[in-house]
């Protein structure tokens, strides 16, 4: 008995809502993505095998560059609000409110806070161009230390520390930093590295 051929039929898919889907996924990324602020200071960091990742939020970052500038960074502009206010306070120095909306808006900085006006009255572009001197951290003139206070003083939350430091920068700035830290019974902090592969097997 012969077989009953079946009638093929071409197979035709609606791609439109695939598209519309496919766009809204772009447009999604492009307005939540985070792009990475210009850092005033390069650094680089040495490499380790540890996969712990430093949370996104509530992170005070210490950077030392090569050649021992200190830098201070943080995300929470509240915090940040306030913690200018406590330093106004402390060192008899005024700033106006475009002056403190600037600050909110520094992912980082590096200079004595006598210094601090001159760099929020720049332009962005200004700005990059300038060397900052660091921030203060020897034993006669310590302000890491009060920025390190008041921040902590006003996060909402607990505030981690994280150390992001160049791998050729001068141990005894590091060795300074990790003091201040100290003194606040801050002894728990994180380094900043580059991750590598771990190696597969002992060597024998």
């Amino acid at each position: 008995m012969p077989k009953v051929k079946v009638a093929r039929k071409s197979v035709s898919l609606d791609m439109t809502a695939m598209c519309d889907m496919a766009f809204l996924l772009l447009t999604f990324f492009m307005l939540t993505t985070k792009f990475k602020p210009e850092e005033p200071i390069v650094v680089d960091t040495p490499s380790s095998v540890s996969e712990i990742k430093l949370p996104d939020t509530d992170v005070a970052l210490i950077s030392i560059g090569k050649d021992g500038r200190v830098f201070f960074g943080l995300e929470e502009q509240g915090t940040k609000l306030k913690m200018l206010e406590e330093m106004e306070k402390k060192y008899q120095v005024t700033f106006t409110d475009n002056e403190k909306n600037e600050f909110k808006l520094l992912p980082t900085f590096g200079t004595p806070i006598g210094g601090l006006k001159q760099i929020l009255n720049m332009g962005t572009s200004e700005r990059a161009k300038v060397n900052q001197p660091g921030i203060p951290c020897d034993s006669t003139n310590n302000e890491l230390k009060d920025w390190l206070i008041f921040a902590r003083a006003h996060n909402a939350r607990p505030l981690k520390v994280a150390i992001k430091g160049d791998k050729d920068s001068n141990y005894e700035v590091v060795k300074r930093v990790i003091a201040t830290l100290q003194e606040q019974n801050a002894n728990r902090f994180n380094f900043v590295t580059n991750m590598e592969a771990k190696p597969s097997s002992l060597p024998k």
